[in-house]
């Protein structure tokens, strides 16, 4: 009893045993913010990456692709169909994104960006890698808080295509509008691209028209605009006057301005990263960040590849018909999705007797997960099909292993790293102990010259280490969730006082922080940190249990 009677004496009247409480306690709540953060970080990242990569990919390992794609589909269901859900043959090459950073204005400079650019079937991709969760018209426009302010500009539930929406048409018109003012008026042409065959000032009605850069013979259809009309509407010259306010008609007779229709498929669409046309600015009367976009749905750019043999540059121009964000910056800022089909024909890939393109990549998504080393392990096996020194096959974790090893060790030297608080505090309990022995050494004297004992003595001590320590984590842990849960008020806070903000979406690429409290990781902390704080009292304690009543009395 006296025991016990001790133990919670010195743990509510000592001052000193409040350090060592707080020690413990900051040592156990930085450790599950920290391991909550990272988690949820890696558990985010993971998702993406899993989102945007297939469960089983088979590469080939050559750029001209692999031929037949149909029977090497056929090939992997029956290796595997019976954990097999989908499989999409794509194309995936390296290229070169290039349009005009002023559009608005008369400008000559361009943008240059070295890209990604994937082939793909956007039915099959969505089957096996699903990418409308990443494209903005697909989503719903929210704000900081996560409440909808603005539906998704295509619907719900309609499929994957490559179909502007009736924003990027209006815009379209405008734009293909302006920019043939701009052409007529400053005679600006586009590369690979050349709008008109004869001048706009003869008096006959001039037909213009755009090339098809896949070398197609089919009609393009126009739609007739009078010079002193705008898009839509009938308007006078003083409505849109880019001539400084000379007549349209004085400078281009009456020749019909021909633009074409928005509705009119175009021969190649695109899905683009954000980063690639867009950049962040920050506003400094709302302190926060917006991307500017550079071009927008409805537009145009240039894209340059090679053909397959030997490299030669292939060209062709597309317009944009989404926005790809996926929130991991390596893909936003390279990854180019437009229709294989004519990614093949530019590239030379497509065979004219069997109307068939060559393929670079099958993407397979499996029904369980789980099976995805058994369905490697088989497709590997079956060298007559999928011969090694001509395609390379793995799981998605396979192909970015070097990425998630790199955070998996970062994780773990950083929990590393955070045990050490909690170590110092067992020191801090071991040298607090030290002193309070020397200076109970008449009273522990005095203990043993009633009868209690050298074991009980130390149970004294042992037992007012472990009290420290369970109150010290206890608190550390009610004070680590509450901090998890509150973190991104917390983050708001801060950056209010600091005028700073601490957690930049821009950077992150997260509205918000990511946790992920696991309750194993609570446990085994809390755990840990009770068994430092009563080892830290076992040589205090042992030294106690040994002292002689008569040798401790001597002195008094």
């Amino acid at each position: 009893m006296y025991k016990l009677l001790l133990s919670s004496r010195y743990l509510r009247t000592r001052f000193i045993a409040l350090a060592s409480i707080i020690s413990v306690m900051l040592g156990v709540a930085t450790l599950i913010v920290v391991n909550s953060v990272m988690t949820g970080f890696r558990y985010e990242m993971r998702d993406r990456l899993h989102s945007l990569i297939s469960d089983v990919v088979i590469e080939s390992r050559s750029t001209d692709g692999a031929s037949n794609p149909e029977e090497l589909v056929q090939h992997v269901w029956d290796v595997a169909g019976e954990y097999v859900d989908a499989v999409a043959p794509t194309v995936e090459i390296y290229g070169m994104l290039s349009f005009k950073l002023s559009e608005g204005m008369h400008s000559d400079e361009y943008a240059h960006c070295p890209v990604t650019i994937i082939g793909i079937d956007p039915s099959q991709q969505d089957a096996v890698s699903p990418i409308r969760q990443h494209l903005i018209g697909r989503q719903p426009e929210t704000d900081d808080e996560g409440h909808v302010i603005a539906p998704p500009l295509f619907p719900v539930d309609s499929l994957l295509n490559w179909e502007l929406s009736e924003n990027a048409k209006e815009h379209r018109k405008d734009w293909l509008y302006n920019r043939r003012w701009k052409e007529m008026v400053y005679g600006e042409t586009q590369p690979e691209q050349p709008f008109y065959e004869a001048p706009a000032s003869e008096a006959a009605p001039v037909a213009y028209s755009e090339p098809d850069p896949f070398g197609h013979d089919e009609p393009i259809r126009t739609t007739e605009l009078t010079p002193d009309a705008q898009p839509g509407q009938a308007a006078t010259a003083s409505t849109f006057d880019p001539t400084g306010g000379q007549p349209a008609s004085d400078l281009f007779g009456s020749a019909p301005i021909k633009v074409r229709d928005p509705d009119e498929p175009f021969p190649a669409r695109l899905y683009v990263g954000q980063n690639l046309i867009a950049f962040p600015y920050k506003n400094e009367e709302t302190k926060e960040t917006e991307m500017i976009p550079l071009v927008r749905p409805g537009e145009d750019v240039q894209v340059s590849t090679i053909k397959t043999g030997l490299p030669e540059p292939a060209r062709f121009t597309a317009t944009v018909v989404d926005v790809f964000r996926s929130g991991m910056s390596e893909f936003d800022s390279s990854f180019v999705f437009c229709p294989i089909e004519e990614l093949q024909k530019v590239r030379g890939m497509m065979d004219p007797s069997s109307g068939q393109g060559d393929v670079t990549m099958l993407k397979i998504k499996l029904k369980n997960y789980d099976d995805a080393g058994l369905v490697v392990d088989r497709l590997r096996s079956a060298t007559d099909l999928f011969p090694a020194h001509l395609f390379n096959i793995y799981t998605w974790e396979q192909k970015r292993a070097p990425l998630l090893q790199a955070v998996e060790i970062e994780s773990k030297i950083l929990n590393m790293l955070l045990f050490l608080i909690i170590a110092v505090a067992g020191f801090g309990i071991l040298a607090i102990f030290y002193m309070i022995v020397v200076e109970k050494t008449r009273d522990i004297g005095i203990l043993k010259a009633l009868g209690a004992t050298s074991n009980g003595v130390m149970s004294i001590f042992l037992t007012y280490g472990l009290s420290l320590g369970v109150v010290g984590s206890g608190v550390g842990v009610i004070m680590g969730l509450l901090f998890v849960h509150y973190i991104n008020e917390i983050e708001k806070a801060i950056s209010w006082l600091t005028g700073h903000k601490v957690f930049d979406d821009t950077i992150y690429y997260f509205k918000s922080i990511p946790t992920e409290v696991s309750p194993w990781m609570v446990t085994w902390v809390a755990l840990g940190a009770m068994v430092i704080a009563v080892l830290a009292s076992v040589l205090p304690a042992r030294r106690a249990a040994r002292l002689h009543p008569v040798r401790a009395l001597r002195y008094e």
